[in-house]
């Protein structure tokens, strides 16, 4: 069974930094995607950053040149690093992930619980 568990979300100022983490308990046979989404109050949750299969990274508008994405494979973790916070980008952070558990099964997609960041003064 796969899970995935978020950590370092927090309350942060305007300017700061915040490195997220999420880590994942279980196997899997290949993985087509994983990343990050937020979703602020009132809003639909939107892409932050992922990581396609083969290494590529992509990233959503608000988080280009201020937010980096990384995975330690040895850790089974992915990684998140915030710099340059705004208030905007308050919202419940969440960990994603697109595979297949197993070869020849479906793709499945698996979300953590999520993180809360706070951006304020």
């Amino acid at each position: 069974q796969v899970q995935l568990v978020e950590s370092g979300g927090g309350l942060v100022q305007p300017g700061g930094s915040l490195r997220l983490s999420c880590t994942q308990s279980g196997s899997i046979f290949s993985s087509r995607f994983t990343g990050w989404y937020r979703q602020a109050p009132g809003k639909e949750r939107e892409l932050v950053a992922g990581i396609v299969s083969g290494g590529r990274t992509n990233y959503g508008p608000s988080a280009k040149g201020r937010f980096t994405i990384s995975r330690d494979n040895a850790k089974n973790t992915l990684y998140l690093q915030m710099n340059n916070l705004e208030p905007e980008d308050t919202a419940v952070y969440y960990c994603y992930l697109d595979a297949r558990p197993a070869p020849g099964s479906p793709d499945t997609i698996y979300w953590g619980q999520g993180t809360q960041v706070t951006v304020s003064s």
